[in-house]
């Protein structure tokens, strides 16, 4: 029998309001962790040197481009998703090509 995980359906905000306006004191342990969140010099020096890293998602392109609603055939489509990650851009990639062989009238 697979185990079931009692997750919250969504944020209890009201909880979270009243545990801020209590400004309690977070549980620290030093020899588990070195950071103390409860020394605010400590924290100001965290984010001080702290930096963002991106997470997944398509990298920022050099080049912006629109986005564009058009139909295809579903079979063209599942043949490019089955590709895997970059579906879109290998599309972009053969529309290109078939300009570059003059492939614009039909």
């Amino acid at each position: 029998m697979p185990k079931t995980l009692n997750k919250p359906k969504a944020t209890d905000w009201e909880r979270v309001k009243r545990e801020a306006a209590q400004d309690a004191v977070i549980p620290h342990t030093a020899s588990d962790d070195p950071y103390n969140p409860n020394d605010t010099d400590a924290v100001a020096a965290y984010w001080q040197q702290a930096s963002i890293k991106r997470g997944r998602g398509r990298p920022v392109a050099a080049v912006k481009r629109p986005t564009l609603n058009m139909r295809v055939d579903d079979d063209v489509l599942e043949a490019f998703k089955a590709t895997g990650q970059g579906w879109q851009t290998r599309i972009n990639a053969a529309l290109r090509e078939a300009l570059s062989h003059g492939l614009t009238k039909v």
